[in-house]
């Protein structure tokens, strides 16, 4: 198949593009600030939201767009309305934080959409996703073209640039030690990089996919407890876990990357996703591999 990749060129996009390349024809669309320099694929570098660099794409047929890099509102109408090729399928990268939260239940693919602001870039974030899913059903239904929603949790995995799992590799690198906030209640999702990977490249050109949204979020749960039992799995060297309490991390303002509290948690149904990939790489065993 003949498929072109809108961003990609790290973390998430590299390790798709290193799966599909294999079995495909590979076009990357992306600012080029990160180049992947991979031989058989063809790289073009601009903004998206530029008409004239989008007419340096080729205008050919694609199996498949897939795009990683769509964050604020008209990012996908501005593709459809431009792009000069054809093509049969958009796949959008999305995110699980997509639903509204505070329901108190376990969340699958026809939860509502949040609504609600929660101001700066967290809240930014997560109405340009909801936006952006309902244009994508808008402008694919418009176009007669096929669609997928892709929306993981939180992903772990090489090369990661948020700061998850990679703060605490480095704390125990540096320091041989983990802040770990004992009487946190909070419980999260973690899904492996290669597992979202897998799960993309099924979907292209699968009708079981077509017009379908995905939760990508294993089960079971992941709190700081089981997160520090994995990680000490994971890592040769042993390491101090320093307790603090969640009052102590919230007055001193330390970043740590998942929710606290029970309160603040979400839980979301990935079972649907089954159809798309054999199964979830346990937690301790995808740590492992970071």
């Amino acid at each position: 198949m003949n498929i072109l990749v809108l961003g990609g060129s790290y973390f998430l996009g590299k390790h798709f593009i290193d799966r599909a390349r294999k079995e495909h024809k590979i076009t990357v669309f992306n600012r080029g600030s990160r180049p992947l320099m991979i031989p058989d694929i063809v790289e073009i570098s601009g903004e998206r939201h530029d008409d004239n660099v989008l007419l340096q794409i080729p205008q050919q047929h694609f199996d498949a767009v897939v795009d990683f890099c769509a964050y604020n509102k008209n990012d996908i109408e501005f593709i459809f309305q431009n792009l000069k090729a054809t093509f049969d399928q958009y796949i959008f990268i999305s995110t699980c934080d997509v639903y509204k939260r505070g329901l108190g239940t376990v969340l699958d693919e026809k939860a509502p959409f949040e609504e609600n602001d929660f101001g700066g870039e967290v809240g930014d974030y997560i109405l340009g996703k909801v936006a952006l899913e309902k244009e994508l059903i808008s402008c694919a239904t418009s176009a007669g073209v096929k669609y997928t929603s892709i929306r993981p949790a939180f992903i772990y995995g090489p090369d990661n640039y948020a700061p998850r799992e990679g703060m605490y590799f480095h704390w125990i690198e540096s320091a041989g030690q983990i802040i770990h906030p004992t009487d946190a209640t909070g419980e999260f999702q973690m899904v492996y990089v290669d597992d979202v990977a897998e799960a993309i490249f099924a979907s292209i050109g699968n009708q079981a996919a077509y017009n379908q949204a995905f939760n990508l979020t294993p089960t079971p749960m992941v709190t700081y407890e089981s997160f520090a039992d994995a990680l000490e799995e994971a890592v040769s060297a042993p390491f101090v876990k320093v307790p603090v309490t969640v009052q102590m991390v919230l007055q001193q303002q330390i970043p740590l990357p998942f929710p606290l509290t029970r309160e603040e948690s979400n839980w979301y149904d990935g079972t649907k996703a089954l159809q798309l990939i054999k199964g979830y790489t346990p937690f301790a065993e995808g740590l492992k591999m970071c």
